[in-house]
């Protein structure tokens, strides 16, 4: 049953092969499961091409994301492909957008935290989920991590970090996570939500 006196978690991500997605759908997953609703949004691409206009409405998937949507949530999982270390470009220009709720404290003590997705196992999956970071405490958020109390961040052979869950899309397991990247983008999820309705 969901807490209705508490908004809903937005879990925030651009994905461009999938893998981000399935964390994502994973957080929501979590975030559920701890008695929270959760929104699901993405961001739409950026392209140098000044003759592609893209639908205001993604065809498929989930909902582009706007400035209400940061008003009206209790919390944020922030989620992004690696980009040589970085996030990616469309999470980043939609970020870079938000002065407006910068200046007027619309983020400030909402918790928040960040994911990531790389082909390479050593792509840089945790400067990518500080970059991330960087953003949300100029917002005022309180981060969250992933605790090594949870076994599954000491038995992991792919994707986790106490930085934030991440999933490494190796040629073999693609954009399919693993067990253990599974239950940390639950835990994540959970986390976020226990700690949504503790601020709230």
């Amino acid at each position: 049953m969901n807490d209705s006196s508490v908004g809903p978690v937005l879990v925030l991500y651009y994905s461009h092969n999938g893998a981000t997605k399935n964390m994502a759908n994973k957080i929501a997953q979590g975030i559920e499961q701890a008695g929270l609703e959760a929104m699901l949004r993405t961001v739409p691409e950026v392209s140098n091409n000044l003759q592609h206009i893209q639908a205001p409405v993604p065809q498929h998937g989930d909902p582009f994301v706007n400035k209400d949507d940061l008003a009206l949530c209790s919390g944020l999982a922030l989620g992004s492909p690696t980009r040589f270390g970085n996030m990616a470009a469309a999470l980043k220009y939609f970020l870079d957008s938000t002065s407006k709720e910068w200046l007027c404290g619309t983020l400030v003590n909402k918790p928040a935290s960040v994911f990531t997705s790389t082909s390479s196992l050593h792509g840089g999956q945790e400067s990518t989920l500080l970059s991330m970071m960087l953003p949300l405490l100029h917002h005022g958020m309180v981060l969250c991590g992933l605790p090594y109390t949870l076994p599954a961040l000491h038995s992991t052979q792919s994707g986790g970090s106490p930085y934030g869950a991440t999933h490494h899309a190796s040629d073999k397991c693609g954009a399919s996570l693993s067990l253990e990247e599974n239950t940390l983008c639950i835990a994540q999820g959970q986390r976020l939500a226990k700690l949504a309705m503790k601020l709230n």
